[in-house]
This record gives C-alpha cells, structure tokens and sequence, in this order.
C-alpha cells in the first residue's frame, strides 16, 4: 500500500459504516465481472425436466419454471442491476452538477429560468414522469437511462445551486474574480470541487432509488427484456409461483435489497468522512 492511500484507507477503518458498504459493493461487482468464471449453468439455457426444482446442491437457489438456474442467473444479473445503478445515476450527476453550478455562479435572470423550468419537473411526480417517458421511447434500459437523465438531474442541481449561492462570495472566489480568472474557470476549478461533496453522498442514496426503479420498471416489462437475467425481471417471472416456488422471487429479492443496503451504508459513511448531514 502506498504512502498516499494509507491515509485514506486509516479514515475508512474508523468508519464502519462505509467499510461495510465498500465491501459489499465489492463483492457485488467482483460477482459481475467474474459471472462467466463462477456462474455454473447458462443464465438463460432451458430445460424443461428441471423445472420448479427446490434448492439443492446442484442447483443452490433451485430452477425456475423454465428450468434456469436461479443462482446462475443472480450472478449474472448483478451485471445488469450495477450498470442500472451506476449509469442511472451518471449522467444525472453530470447534468445536474453543470446545471447547478452554472445557475448558482451567474445567478440573475440565468438562474430564474433554471429553477422554474425545475419547478415544472418537479411539478409531476417522479415515477409518473419516468414511465410517460419510456412509454413513449418504448421498452428497453436505453430509454431508462434516458427518463432518468432527464427527470434526476434535478435534485442534483439544486444542492449545487446552494452551494455554489454561498461559495461564490468567500474570500477565494472574490481574489480569483480580481485575479482576472475566466468564470468557468472559477466555477469548475474552484468552487465545484469545494461544493460537490454533498452531491457526492447524494448519488450513494439515488443509487439506491435508481436500483429499485429499475427493478420495478423491469417487474412492470419496460425495462430489461427476458430473457436477460435481471433481478426485477426474476421476480416478476416467479410472482405466478409464489406459494409454491418461492426460491424464484426469493434470491433475486435479497439480491436488490442486499446491494441496496450496500450503496446506502457507503453514502452514510461518506457523509461521516466528508462531513456532511442529510
């Protein structure tokens, strides 16, 4: 371990809350990239004389109604429910951490217009807005991650816009704006970097709803298409058989909740590191 990062790995053993969150998302994302290598059956082959069977050592989280393994296709689809949850979350961040900082720094009439047109989203509730949009764009993860670009850079720009509100008129933005700095410069080299922390903790916790909105969009048949493994679509395929095969929706379920958990603590440890209060 190098010099620079044992300091930081020293901030994150005095936290267990984000250890516990980097370990589990670790291990979801060691799962993902590996799946080929540990995912002992074809995530998607049929067979139809191992359909509905329980849990046992050849198959540990049992058969689905088309004779899939369950616990092939859980590994396979943290593959698909990390990529859910990060690129979800991306572009969001990107368009809402420009937005904001852009409306904040110039203020006037600039920022004005920014903040009603995000009244106007904000008018509509979230999930009804993202399902007019995918209905329209058709089923799909492309026309999720296009709903959620344009409904979930809201919350984004306007914790930036705040930041940046009190920022721009400290010590430092005052000398760099006498210095003669560029105001892109100002704004992006020297007041974003001291404003996006809490940002930062926020896309741990949006992960988390992006994660579930995904399962859900998935459960409702507009987001991943079956065959692909996908825990949303996983449930949605087991909820015939519930009483009777529950490993179907079982597995897939503690899946979500399990990587959800993990995105959760390690924004809460990062609040702790980075000093900041939801």
């Amino acid at each position: 371990m190098t010099a620079a990062l044992v300091p930081a790995w020293k901030a994150v053993r005095r936290r267990p809350t984000l250890l516990a969150g980097l370990i589990l998302l670790s291990l979801f994302v060691v799962i993902a990239l590996l799946a080929p290598l540990i995912a002992p059956f074809d995530p998607i082959l049929q067979n139809g004389d191992l359909r509905l069977q329980p849990p046992s050592w050849g198959h540990p989280f049992g058969t689905d109604n088309f004779g899939r393994d369950i616990f092939s296709r859980v590994i396979w689809g943290a593959r698909v429910d990390l990529q859910i949850a990060v690129i979800g979350v991306l572009f969001p961040f990107l368009i809402g951490t420009t937005v904001g900082t852009i409306a904040g720094y110039l203020g006037g009439k600039v920022d004005i217009a920014f903040m009603r047109f995000i009244d106007i989203i904000l008018a509509f509730p979230f999930l009804v807005l993202m399902l007019s949009i995918i209905a329209i764009l058709g089923p799909g993860l492309q026309s999720f991650y296009i709903a959620m670009a344009l409904v979930g850079w809201v919350s984004y720009a306007r914790l930036i816009r705040a930041q940046m509100l009190v920022l721009k008129t400290v010590d430092y933005a005052t000398a760099a704006l006498s210095l003669g700095f560029s105001g892109p410069r100002i704004m992006f080299r020297h007041l974003l970097p001291n404003a996006i922390a809490g940002s930062v903790v926020f896309s741990m916790s949006d992960c988390v709803l992006v994660l579930l909105s995904g399962a859900a969009i998935s459960y409702l048949g507009l987001g991943v298409q079956p065959p692909i493994a996908e825990w949303g679509v996983m449930v949605a395929e087991g909820q015939s058989f519930i009483t009777t095969a529950w490993w179907i929706t079982l597995f897939p379920g503690l899946s979500i909740v399990t990587l959800a958990f993990g995105f959760s603590l390690t924004g809460d440890g990062l609040g702790d590191l980075l000093g900041v209060r939801e």
